[in-house]
């Protein structure tokens, strides 16, 4: 596999329980990091990594995801009149010109490989990309998903992303088991959904970054429904170790897991004290509050 990749996926069917009441009428996609949805990060590192044709996975329910990357013809002529050129611009460069979007329904939630599958008639036969806007990676250099596309040109290998997680945490991921591990990636010859700690192979956890050979599907395709009847994800890139090399990369980057309210919190501490205008008054705030709160010294 070292054809660069062009088309990614995003799965956006889910209806974001954690977050009601806020996501009874806004998708958790579209919980905002400062001045941008998720989804809008998702993308940018999509866009970055070579993608042009993004796939949005959702369900009849959910419009949200679609009338945000549409175009906003009355919004843009207000702002063109009122000579607010700099937010034209930002409305009008939500996707560059040379991407496009492709809307794809999940008619029922039957898991992530179900998802995935969805996109089957778009993707065709290449590589492409999956990203979960849940994740989010934040990095000064290159996205997570840029550097992957790197290692699978090299490679020729479909591409898993990895974090170190403290092994207590093991049950709350998919595990993977390396061979030849150089400290940034490895051929993985298991993975393992959510294992007990005294049980998994290692502390390397999957998240929300893959880059996959075509071949994903007629695995998803011929793999049993687990729990809940739901295809997940984990089990066909399972089938496909027994064919394909299908490596485990550990990106640069801190990821947060803004499908967590902690996380959501995290990402947008995180996201402030690194922006150009906000930083230095967000960083003001915070050491008000945590003196109004009685903490004078951080650990």
């Amino acid at each position: 596999m070292t054809q660069r990749i062009r088309k990614a996926v995003f799965p956006v069917a889910g209806l974001g329980t954690r977050f009601l009441p806020a996501t009874k009428t806004v998708p958790k996609e579209m919980l905002p990091i400062i001045d941008k949805p998720l989804i809008q990060y998702a993308v940018d590192e999509a866009v970055e990594a070579g993608c042009d044709t993004l796939i949005f996975v959702t369900n009849r329910y959910k419009h949200a995801v679609a009338d945000y990357f549409d175009k906003a013809y009355e919004l843009e002529q207000k702002l063109e009149r009122a000579g607010k050129l700099e937010q034209l611009e930002l409305v009008r460069n939500v996707l560059p010109s040379h991407v496009r979007a492709v809307f794809v329904t999940q008619a029922e939630a039957l898991g992530l490989g179900h998802a995935v599958l969805c996109a089957k008639p778009i993707i065709g036969n290449e590589p492409f990309a999956v990203l979960l806007p849940d994740d989010l990676i934040w990095n000064r250099g290159p996205g997570a998903l840029s550097q992957m596309a790197d290692a699978a040109e090299a490679s020729g290998a479909s591409q898993i992303a990895v974090q170190d997680v403290p092994r207590e945490q093991t049950g709350s991921y998919g595990i993977v088991a390396t061979e030849a591990f150089n400290g940034r990636e490895g051929r993985i010859s298991a993975i393992v959904e959510k294992p007990e700690p005294d049980v998994a192979p290692s502390n390397l956890a999957v998240v929300g970054r893959y880059i996959l050979s075509p071949r994903i599907f007629d695995l998803l395709e011929r793999t049993t429904p687990g729990a809940g009847g739901e295809i997940q994800l984990t089990d066909g890139i399972a089938s496909l170790l027994a064919d394909d090399p299908v490596h485990a990369y550990r990106f640069r980057g801190t990821r947060f897991d803004c499908g967590t309210h902690i996380g959501l919190i995290e990402a947008t501490i995180r996201y402030a004290l690194d922006h150009e205008k906000l930083s230095d008054a967000a960083q003001q705030l915070m050491q008000n509050a945590l003196k109004e709160l009685g903490v004078t010294e951080l650990e």
